[in-house]
């Protein structure tokens, strides 16, 4: 882990669903991204707090 990245609690991962389709999201470590493969969307993490926020998200390819 870099100094630049903040542990993410993984147990958090369980309680939060993607705000566009409700569906679970899967954990990138290396991206620092909650992934919805439903929505074909990543919400970042920074500073070890998800941005649960859609116009935040990135597109996935």
């Amino acid at each position: 882990m870099s100094s630049d990245e903040i542990q993410f609690d993984r147990r958090m991962l369980e309680a939060l669903v993607c705000p566009r389709t409700q569906t679970t999201l899967s954990y990138d470590a290396v991206k620092q991204e909650l992934v919805s493969k439903a929505a074909g969307l990543a919400y970042p993490i920074r500073n070890g707090i998800p941005v649960m926020l859609v116009d935040e998200a990135r597109v996935l390819d």
